[in-house]
């Protein structure tokens, strides 16, 4: 019996979704790697590829010609060393410049989408929305095919506007918050293009954790079982902020302990071992296995940024952070998000940082942060591919896909 003209013309389809990151800040990063392996984790039937969108644009990085230092680089240095201070309109310059390459990036991306085709295109960065949407428009016309899907995931809690996650274009939105949704419907998205999830994305194995013995772990790293602990975290290469938290906390005699993760900075690890404090602590270099200390952490300690706060979330941690003109102007909001939801203290500076863990060496004040915390339950990770799957499952447009993919797409 012969074959049926749709087996007999088409191999079997694998529609390919690009997840697009770049490392400034290495969130960006980290959210499409998540996505990516929960993607395969779930054996979904898509080719999920992340694209570095420096490196589509690299050629055009007259700032790197100049200085020998690309922007991402320059930031994320800036990061390191706390040097924050008027990024609200550090923000605007960089837009300012976004905008006068918009001709040229537009292009790249159209190069890079009609030599590499794509059926649903997922952003997981700000700035660049306008160039991605219109670049890859650029491609689907020049290879004679209907519109592509652009989705932006917001890895804010909210956005910052004007042109930084949300622009007026014909695309899809998921929003971790009310907030968020709120500020692309009132941009005039329509709502059936607007989804919301129950948080940011935070990697999977985040979630599912098998137990552990939390007092034999506690006294292998030379802490006390009964103690509260906190886990002072501030990004992959720390923050000199570390030494004034626990010489404060060590000033204020309070009975905890802390657990400092330096992540790459040796010079701070070196710092903080040098110190005499009066509690215990464990100093911890770079690791991949965050969540095993945040088992066996109470509380969170950290800069507001939307990753290390839900992280923290959901491994079940209240959370410390700070708010003042230091703080990044997209982060602001999620102190103000962490108020009204009871999730943890917010404090002026970390100079103040012993009022802020008071609260969290009473048991019944601890508790009841956690159990605000445990209702926030973000399971974006689980919810978004159910999301694309729905975009993906347009059955008139993936026909008429089928019938103009290019040759080329699906040879590869």
């Amino acid at each position: 019996m012969g074959r049926s003209p749709a087996t007999s013309s088409w191999p079997q389809f694998r529609p390919r979704i690009d997840l697009i990151f770049f490392d400034a800040g290495g969130g960006h990063r980290a959210s499409a790697a998540g996505l990516r392996s929960i993607l395969e984790q779930q054996g979904r039937p898509w080719d999920a590829r992340t694209v570095n969108l420096r490196e589509v644009l690299e050629p055009i990085d007259f700032i790197r010609k100049v200085t020998r230092v690309r922007v991402e680089d320059f930031y994320n240095r800036m990061l390191r060393h706390g040097l924050t201070l008027g990024t609200g309109p550090m923000l605007r310059m960089v837009q300012s410049l976004i905008r006068r390459m918009h001709a040229q990036a537009t292009a790249m991306l159209e190069r890079h989408w009609t030599r590499s085709p794509s059926d649903l295109v997922v952003s997981l960065i700000p700035n660049f929305n306008r160039e991605i949407f219109e670049g890859l428009r650029s491609a689907d016309r020049a290879l004679g095919r209907p519109p592509t899907p652009v989705v932006t995931i917001m890895t804010d809690l909210a956005d910052y506007p004007p042109h930084f996650w949300i622009e007026r274009q014909e695309q899809y939105l998921i929003c971790g918050t009310e907030a968020a949704m709120n500020q692309a419907l009132a941009m005039g998205y329509p709502r059936e293009r607007v989804f919301r999830t129950s948080g940011m994305i935070v990697r999977p194995e985040f979630y599912n954790r098998p137990p552990i013995d939390l007092e034999g772990e506690r006294t292998r790293l030379g802490l006390r079982p009964d103690l509260p602990t906190g886990l002072v975290m501030f990004g992959g290469y720390g923050s000199r902020q570390m030494l004034t938290i626990a010489k404060r906390v060590a000033a204020a005699g309070l009975r905890t302990q802390l657990i400092f993760m330096c992540g790459h900075n040796d010079q701070l690890r070196q710092r903080l071992s040098e110190l005499k404090l009066p509690f215990p602590f464990h100093i911890e270099g770079f690791t991949q296995d965050i969540p095993h200390f945040m088992q066996i952490a109470d509380f969170f300690v950290g800069k507001p940024g939307p990753g290390s706060i839900s992280e923290a979330l959901v491994m079940g941690l209240p959370v410390i952070v700070e708010r003042n003109s230091w703080t990044m102007v997209q982060e602001r909001f999620n102190t103000d998000w962490i108020v009204e939801n009871q999730l943890g203290v917010v404090l002026h500076t970390f100079a103040e940082v012993a009022a802020g863990i008071l609260p969290m060496l009473d048991p019944d004040r601890r508790a009841s942060f956690r159990e605000h915390v445990r209702a926030v339950n973000n399971r974006a990770i689980f919810e978004i591919p159910e999301i694309l799957a729905r975009l993906l499952a347009n059955r008139a447009w993936w026909s008429e896909r089928r019938e103009q993919r290019p040759v080329s797409a699906l040879s590869a």
